[in-house]
């Protein structure tokens, strides 16, 4: 008789990363044997958490979103409302990383909820959403990146220098191959470099917001900070919809609770670590960004400054605003003090972006989901690295990376797409997970009980709301230059999904090898025995076997 819900272990032992096994093969989550080494603890996970969602730093380069939707009250306020919504991600998020930890995330996710009539399907087409989001994150990181650079140059040649688009995308591209170089061939020390970047995000980050709080001289008014929305509103929208349209700040700053999920497989403890990773990145996010806010809000003197054209980068000004005395002499050095606080954040963060977009891309690949799955699910497990899907995806990024030199409204789409893209693939599988009965996870250390309909149902609620909140344009009346790329966008990427789907996936996409686990037998991983893998035990059978 079929039980309704996984509830049990599918292999009775105590090394979780061990699911089953087959021919004499121990099977992880993902129904692989491991390639990659196990080699980022709690610490190193939670490190990279940290630094890839790089809270305060993302709310302080997006805020060009919400700068002309009410200035700092659309600020502050947006962002507690993104924390609010994504807070309900995040923790439906853990219960499924708790359950299934593969690298492939929610794409694996998906296929399990979406059960054997609908789970290649939509599996298939949430891998890919997923996969784009993940991009254009890498693409709007490398952007902020090296703005920051740029700036730092700025702030020493306030009066002289013009920055100029093809400055930044030169700098883009040696970010971006240096990091995919530091992959490569360096990669297992890019643990120790998210250690880095957690000390650059959270020390530096408190270096920051002092220093903003002293030397800004005169502060900004109680009431500029606090209740200053509607003087604020450039946008050309009535108050409520600027406002909501300005959450995308909130949403991008806080926005990447799935990012530590696809290092699933690099992990002893994936069941236990990746819940806390996840939810301590929002927590510690969340207080970090809302006090640079605050911070930062107090320190802007000139609000015409930055609301005057469309200015990508607007927090290279208020720095400047910040660290010029009360007689208008401006102190370059601190300010540059500030951006390379940022820049040694964006920079570790940069490594770790690069490692969740090429591990996403290796786990559709590893399932024949991508063009040449053969060559891009290699791995050279002496570097530990997909190199293949690592060059492939930073070579896309490139070609992203040139986009803002014909568009000011460039980073704006892209930073609107990371998140939209992103969101919708978490919603495909929250909601099959609901229609489904919640029956096909077993039950992991974390888990929501009776709480998780309405946990997943209000996420899902909420994801659709602002994504078609985040097509708007961002202002009135909408231009070329002005014009939100993210509908067209989103469009797109589904278009070309569908394309590859219809004319390789439906006849040579065989799913991912979690179906065989998970959703099988109606909801229970079929039950592996010892005796089953020739009497050998687990550990030596990871250690002996190979497929």
């Amino acid at each position: 008789m079929p039980r309704s819900r996984a509830s049990e272990p599918a292999f009775a032992s105590d090394d979780e990363t061990v699911v089953a096994v087959q021919g004499g093969v121990a099977l992880n989550a993902a129904g692989h044997r491991d390639q990659l080494k196990r080699q980022y603890g709690f610490f190193g996970l939670a490190s990279m958490a940290l630094t890839v969602d790089n809270a305060w730093v993302a709310l302080g380069s997006s805020i060009s979103v919400s700068i002309l939707n009410g200035g700092p009250p659309g600020i502050i306020y947006g962002l507690l409302v993104a924390v609010f919504y994504y807070t309900l991600i995040g923790l439906s998020l853990s219960e499924l990383a708790s359950s299934v930890p593969t690298a492939g995330g929610v794409y694996h996710w998906a296929t399990i909820a979406g059960g054997p009539r609908w789970g290649r399907s939509l599996g298939f087409f949430t891998g890919w959403i997923n996969f784009y989001g993940w991009l254009f994150s890498l693409a709007s990181l490398l952007q902020i990146t090296s703005n920051i650079a740029v700036s730092m140059y700025a702030v020493w040649n306030w009066d002289g220098y013009i920055s100029r688009p093809f400055h930044v995308y030169v700098g883009y591209l040696i970010i971006l191959w240096g990091s995919a170089a530091f992959i490569v061939f360096a990669n297992k020390y890019s643990p120790y470099t998210q250690h880095v970047g957690t000390l650059f995000v959270l020390i530096g980050g408190v270096i920051v917001i002092i220093v903003l709080a002293i030397m800004a001289k005169p502060h900004a008014s109680n009431h500029f900070v606090w209740a200053s929305f509607n003087e604020n509103n450039a946008t050309g929208w009535s108050g409520g919809v600027a406002f909501l349209l300005g959450v995308l700040n909130g949403a991008f700053t806080i926005g990447t609770p799935d990012s530590v999920t696809h290092m699933a497989e690099e992990l002893p403890h994936p069941k236990t670590d990746l819940p806390k990773a996840i939810l301590l990145q929002i927590l510690l996010g969340f207080v970090y960004a809302f006090c640079f806010a605050i911070a930062l809000s107090y320190a802007i003197t000139d609000m015409k400054a930055l609301q005057g054209g469309f200015n990508s980068f607007p927090l290279t000004n208020i720095y400047v605003q910040a660290t010029t005395n009360s007689n208008g002499i401006r102190n370059p050095g601190v300010a540059f003090g500030l951006l390379f606080i940022m820049l040694g954040c964006t920079l570790t963060c940069c490594v770790g972006l690069t490692l969740t977009v090429s591990r996403t891309y290796w786990a559709l690949a590893r399932d024949s989901a991508v063009p040449f799955s053969n060559v891009f699910a290699q791995v050279n497990e002496r570097l530990s690295c997909p190199v293949w899907a690592t060059l492939f995806v930073c070579s896309i990024a490139a070609g992203l990376g040139a986009i803002p030199l014909g568009s000011s409204a460039a980073f704006l789409a892209l930073a609107g797409s990371f998140i939209i893209l992103t969101s919708v693939s978490y919603a495909i599988p929250f909601a099959a997970n609901m229609l489904s009965g919640r029956k096909y996870f077993p039950r992991g250390p974390f888990h929501l009980g009776k709480a998780g309909y309405v946990i997943n149902g209000l996420a899902v609620f909420f994801i659709i709301l602002f994504d078609v909140l985040f097509c708007f344009p961002f202002v009135l009346p909408a231009t070329e230059d002005t014009m939100n790329w993210s509908s067209v966008i989103l469009v797109g990427t589904v278009a070309i999904t569908a394309l590859w789907w219809v004319f390789h996936a439906v006849r040579h996409y065989p799913g991912p090898k979690v179906m065989g686990l998970y959703i099988a037998t109606d909801g229970m991983a079929p039950v592996v025995t010892e005796k089953d893998s020739g009497g050998k035990t687990i550990s030596g059978v990871k250690a002996s076997e190979g497929i």
